[in-house]
């Protein structure tokens, strides 16, 4: 029985069917980008066990085919069944063994990538210092305890755990939480002649967003744009309504209220990543060459300060030069200055993208060994073929 279930899964005809599955995967996969747009392809085909197909006017979820993770999965576990079974570890062979470990890391390093990787921005004005990023596309449901005068408390509800009509408490809140509607991208309007014919009252009862009017659109797919979702959620104690307040990233206004004395705010934002440390921009530097739009030269003069390493330094973040500190690497992403932000009539700002990647070293591993392995194995079969030529 042990034997069947080896051969199973060292099996070369599993290899192929993996192989044959995956280049499915990603023609279908591409295809649907002119549809689905880039983001939601690669989580719906490559960042999934299994590709859904929903039919039409129905919320049903059927399994057509297998996802990304699912289809590397048995490949990882077919080669190293295969490596198990046919190779071994033996002189003649080392090189057959070091391919098969660059490949099983490159599986394993994607897979740490997807999950453990995580881009965020941060936009600095000049004399600005912040000490987190904003996700590109994650939100976050935020309501701040402002009752010590020496720090605010921030209770975070990230948005996929707002489900309607769900209930969320807190034992640090002296309430509950519960989202009544949402919506997952929408604009806010001033109830006025000059509103759109889709503008829709909230239902909000508390808050400086009440009277606000509600617009949906249609969910952003493509890479460069972003959702702005909107919700209207109910505080509750005791099963005694405190209001309803409409919350919405669009705007990301902080919505003070009281409970019991003490003052709180409520807002929908963008999720925030924190660092131990705290980044100041102390010159945005935008030039383009004499007489085009050609960019010269984009640069960010920063300011370092980490308390906990008695850190207070200055660098340079330009194309090609990120500062890569405390795990994170931060590029040059977007500058308005100079004459750019002359125009506009807005202080010089400078963004950067903000990357943390534990797995970032694995492909050049995989592919250093894998390169290695295939050298040495081609090396050794080249040396008997001399051998046996000439001797």
């Amino acid at each position: 029985m042990l034997d069947k279930f080896i051969d199973f899964w060292s099996s070369l005809r599993l290899t192929v069917v993996c192989l044959f599955a995956g280049l499915v995967l990603v023609f279908a996969g591409t295809i649907a980008q002119v549809d689905l747009g880039l983001y939601k392809a690669q989580n719906d085909f490559f960042r999934s066990f299994f590709v859904f197909w929903s039919p039409p006017g129905t919320g049903l979820k059927i399994p057509v085919f297998p996802g990304g993770y699912l289809v590397g999965g048995f490949l990882l576990i077919n080669l190293i069944s295969a490596h198990y079974k046919r190779f071994g570890f033996r002189r003649d062979k080392a090189g057959i063994v070091m391919v098969h470990l660059g490949l099983i890391l490159l599986l394993i390093g994607q897979l740490a990538t997807d999950m453990l990787s995580k881009e965020s921005s941060m936009q600095l004005f000049e004399g600005e210092s912040k000490n987190y990023s904003e996700d590109f596309r994650g939100n976050e449901l935020v309501i701040l305890d402002q009752s010590d005068s020496e720090y605010d408390r921030v209770h975070a509800i990230p948005e996929y755990s707002l489900e309607k009509n769900k209930t969320i408490s807190d034992p640090k809140l002296p309430f509950d939480v519960t989202l009544k509607k949402r919506w997952v991208n929408a604009s806010l309007v001033q109830a006025d002649s000059k509103a759109p014919q889709n503008a829709i009252k909230s239902g909000a009862t508390e808050g400086l967003l009440k009277d606000a009017l509600v617009v949906p659109a249609p969910s952003v797919t493509d890479m460069d744009g972003r959702n702005t979702p909107t919700a209207l959620v109910e505080l509750s104690k005791a099963g005694r309504t405190l209001g309803t307040f409409l919350v919405s990233s669009y705007t990301g206004a902080d919505q003070p209220f009281t409970v019991d004395g003490k003052q709180f705010n409520i807002a929908m934002r963008f999720a925030r990543h924190y660092y131990p440390f705290t980044l100041t921009l102390l010159k945005a530097t935008h030039e383009k060459y004499k007489g085009t739009e050609i960019p010269k030269n984009f640069a960010s003069r920063v300011k370092v300060r980490n308390s906990e390493k008695n850190e207070d330094r200055e660098t340079v973040i330009y194309m090609n030069n990120p500062l890569r500190y405390s795990g994170s690497t931060f590029y040059q992403y977007q500058m308005s200055a100079g004459e750019m932000a002359s125009s506009m009539g807005s202080a010089p700002s400078s963004t950067f993208q903000v990357v943390r990647n534990p797995g970032w070293l694995t492909p050049y591993f995989s592919t250093i060994l894998i390169s290695i392995g295939l050298l040495f194995q081609f090396g050794l079969h080249l040396v008997g073929f001399i051998k046996k030529r000439y001797v």
